[in-house]
């Protein structure tokens, strides 16, 4: 089906309009990213994004993240058009209201076609991060789209992940940096100086650069960037906040806030469309993502047919095997629980073969090194360890984007008291309830000689009180195996 760049202008005005309307019903929102990112999302959902609404967990589909989780009204707005998950335009009036699908980030398991909860800034790059390698990993040939904001770029979570992936060499990640030098405060200037580029080239990374809102060269650039092999790549796509609105196209005042209703009378009146038509779309965009629809269920099902032996199944663990499999040790021995983890997992992990992971540089104290297993390197996806390098935020993140890629239990390791670095993403995965484990050694002030810097007090507190966290500390190396 060959898209026009008027068809695809007119999806994307249909989409802000949409928005505002979302945001001004609800009283609450963020209409900046979506009138900004409208002309990217529309060209990625109808040329080149291959996942199909009538099988959202279809394994061969290309994983979509928008890291700036803010956004989320331009994803409804995608997902209504599309048919994801059904969600009718009722749903779309009820933006941000208890009960609601469309709640105000988008939620894993709340909406099908969310991969992986954002609202976070950064943390969305790094899961990214983390799905790109497990479809590496799954060998599905899929590919892993990021949308992410001026905010995102500046959390260092982006810097620790988008570091361990250009040293990985891990292509087909595609991030698309919606580039509007705006936050909050106002115009990035007032706390930023970085050049992308230079940052991104650094880091190995291949760097694209375009206009976010001319087709041409959005269509062009993400030819180029699905052509690259051996470095994912960073496409830096200049675009305008708030976008056709009349007093804050380019202004701060359109991030958080309402457009409010004179504002978004005169954005569609700008954008060609009736000024009192609220929450209207015309018949031929519905037909555009309708047929694009169409493709991609056709598309999932010929993959289905040709790949019978992938399915993206919940975890299922024999668990009278691993309990046949668990390590008996002597009552009365001193063994370290740390040593005892080690052995356990080692232990395990040849009949969970879904487990991956590593430590944050300090496996030989951390016990976390799956002995024969081989390791994950540059350009080389096979193994079933990881070092992560010094980068807790990063690891924790990652391991959260290979559990939620499925298939696949992602794990990460560290010092306890390091824990603190890890604890935003510790939270979003008891948000997401994905599996990931977490291995914590040198959990007291029993460390002694590294001094207080190194001597958790108040950390098992902190992981206890976490929503949905399970924490097991075991008292000795026989507790550390059931646990």
């Amino acid at each position: 089906m060959k898209i026009t760049n008027e068809q695809l202008k007119l999806s994307a005005n249909t989409i802000r309009c949409l928005c505002s309307d979302m945001i001004d019903k609800a009283k609450s929102g963020h209409p900046g990213a979506p009138l900004g990112m409208a002309d990217l999302a529309v060209s990625l959902w109808l040329k080149f994004l291959n996942v199909a609404p009538a099988d959202p967990k279809w394994p061969g589909r290309d994983r979509l993240v928008f890291s700036g989780g803010h956004a989320s009204a331009l994803v409804y707005a995608l997902f209504h058009l599309s048919g994801m998950g059904g969600l009718a335009m009722d749903e779309l009036k009820n933006f941000r209201q208890l009960g609601c699908r469309c709640a105000g980030h988008p939620e894993r398991g709340l909406m099908p076609g969310v991969d992986v909860t954002t609202g976070p800034l950064g943390q969305g790059i790094a899961m990214g991060v983390g799905l790109a390698l497990a479809a590496k990993k799954a060998a599905t040939a899929n590919r892993t789209w990021v949308f992410c904001g001026d905010g995102d770029m500046e959390e260092g979570i982006s810097h620790e992940a988008c570091s361990w992936a250009g040293a990985m060499k891990l292509d087909d990640l595609i991030l698309v940096y919606d580039s509007n030098s705006i936050t909050i405060e106002g115009a990035t200037s007032l706390a930023l100086s970085d050049d992308a580029k230079k940052r991104f080239e650094s880091y190995g990374w291949k760097v694209l650069e375009c206009d976010g809102h001319d087709y041409d060269a959005i269509d062009r650039t993400y030819r180029r960037a699905m052509r690259v092999k051996g470095q994912p790549v960073l496409i830096v796509a200049k675009t305008h906040i708030g976008f056709g609105a009349p007093t804050k196209h380019d202004s701060a005042d359109s991030h958080g806030a309402p457009l409010g209703a004179e504002e978004t009378r005169g954005l569609k009146t700008a954008l060609g469309f009736d000024p009192d038509k609220s929450f209207f779309v015309p018949d031929e965009v519905y037909a555009l993502f309708g047929e694009r629809a169409k493709t991609l269920g056709r598309m999932a099902k010929r993959w289905r047919r040709q790949h019978p032996e992938v399915a993206e199944a919940a975890i299922a663990p024999d668990y009278m095997k691993l309990m046949e499999a668990l390590p008996k040790f002597e009552t009365g021995k001193s063994i370290a629980t740390r040593a005892a983890s080690g052995t356990v997992m080692n232990a395990l992990a040849a009949i969970i073969p879904e487990l991956v992971g590593g430590s944050a540089d300090l496996g030989p104290s951390n016990k976390t090194y799956l002995k024969g297993f081989g390791e994950v390197g540059p350009g080389s996806f096979e193994g079933r360890n990881i070092h992560y390098g010094i980068r807790e935020l990063a690891m924790t993140a990652i391991a959260n984007g290979i559990t939620a890629f499925g298939g696949f239990r992602g794990y990460g390791a560290t010092f306890f008291v390091f824990s603190d670095y890890c604890k935003p993403a510790l939270r979003l995965a008891a948000l997401m309830k994905v599996s990931s484990i977490f291995v914590f050694s040198h959990d007291s002030f029993y460390v002694g000689e590294d001094g207080p810097t190194h001597e958790p007090v108040e950390h098992l507190a902190s992981m206890r009180i976490i929503p949905g966290l399970t924490t097991y500390r075991p008292a000795d190396a026989n507790e550390t195996a059931y646990a």
